[in-house]
């Protein structure tokens, strides 16, 4: 098992350790202050949040995919904002029984929102009373059993429902096709990412140079949440160390003390890729292999660790396992050239 420093990686898009009053802060809270990164995302949900205040109707039903730390659950709270909606938030794999969907649905009132994070981890049971809540406003409750088993119809208020997910193939058919609105969400680019901290420095009162900025959203792995956590880490850092004035210089060294390297690499992720190149002499290696190596999850590595790898060109997926890249190998220092990637088969003879 991971130890409870593994957890609590800095660079992990999760909310582990944040404080949540200062996340809170930081989020935006309408579509005009959400002015970076996801355009066309931002300017679909504009249309159809203006086309549905105009008709004085509800909005559609809407499902933002995307891995963690992007902002779906600040753009589901500017829908409730900007809908003028109740918000109610919610987790999928906490709904565990079919009662607690419903006493949440009947108290719903025309046009809230209603908000559940990991919605790919609803219990199949639970789902299924939702098709017929977001298709027809209304729930058939079954009480009792056997012989005396009898239906209640629920009619409910229309509202809309919010579903985030970080892996949208786990979703099922029917309850994906129930969405009116589907959003795919990706990572920031660093200049993105620079403009963020500097908003973001500007609510927490920091003073913060162009420079400190490019240090900060060059290691935030491309997402918004890591930027603001390692701004706030920078700043203490700053206060203690320096003046307070978060330059280039303060920064990456508060960076390097942190263990977050020039491109957003930490403790575990090195790791990772020393197992590969040392003990699997660059791959190719199973997922279940260098989980036993590092003695961690293979949950934690395909979730946690492998999209960011993957996404610099650190590591590739081949039909035979995990590989390192020359980009690996430079980064780390290592001599050596990776192994070639497997060459797919070539067509058999016909005669």
């Amino acid at each position: 098992m991971a130890d409870d420093e593994t957890r609590r990686r800095l660079v992990a898009a999760d909310e582990q350790g944040d404080d949540g009053a200062t996340m809170v802060a930081l989020r935006p809270q309408t579509l005009s202050d959400y002015d970076v990164g996801q355009g066309r995302l931002i300017e679909g949900l504009r249309v159809a949040i203006t086309a549905a205040r105009q008709r004085g109707d509800v909005l559609d039903h809407v499902l933002l995919d995307g891995p963690p730390g992007l902002g779906k659950t600040t753009l589901a709270h500017i829908v409730a904002n900007e809908m003028g909606g109740e918000f109610q938030m919610h987790s999928g794999p906490a709904l565990e029984r079919a009662s607690d969907l419903v006493g949440l649905l009947t108290n719903l009132g025309r046009g809230d929102i209603m908000f559940i994070d990991e919605i790919h981890r609803l219990p199949r049971v639970v789902e299924e009373y939702l098709y017929s809540a977001m298709e027809d406003f209304r729930i058939d409750f079954v009480v009792d059993s056997g012989p005396y088993a009898k239906t209640i119809p629920l009619e409910l208020e229309p509202f809309t429902l919010v579903g985030a997910t970080t892996r949208a193939g786990l979703l099922t058919p029917p309850l994906r096709n129930r969405f009116g609105i589907f959003h795919h969400l990706d990572f920031y680019t660093p200049e993105q990412l620079t403009r963020i901290v500097h908003r973001s420095a500007q609510i927490l009162r920091v003073e913060l140079t162009p420079e400190g900025a490019q240090q900060i959203a060059c290691r935030s792995r491309g997402t918004p949440r890591v930027a603001n956590r390692l701004l706030r880490r920078v700043r203490d850092y700053a206060q203690i160390m320096g003046d307070g004035r978060l330059d280039g210089a303060i920064s990456a060294e508060a960076m390097e003390a942190l263990g977050v390297d020039a491109e957003g690499l930490d403790d575990l992720d090195r790791k990772y890729l020393n197992a590969l190149i040392d003990y699997y002499q660059g791959g190719p290696a199973g997922v279940t292999a260098l989980a036993a190596t590092l003695n961690e999850e293979t949950d934690t590595l395909e979730d946690v660790v492998e999209p960011y790898l993957l996404k610099i060109g650190f590591v590739i997926r081949t039909p035979r396992g995990r590989m390192a890249t020359e980009r690996a190998y430079a980064h780390l220092g290592i001599n050596g050239r990776p192994p070639e990637p497997p060459q797919p088969q070539g067509n058999l003879p016909l005669d």
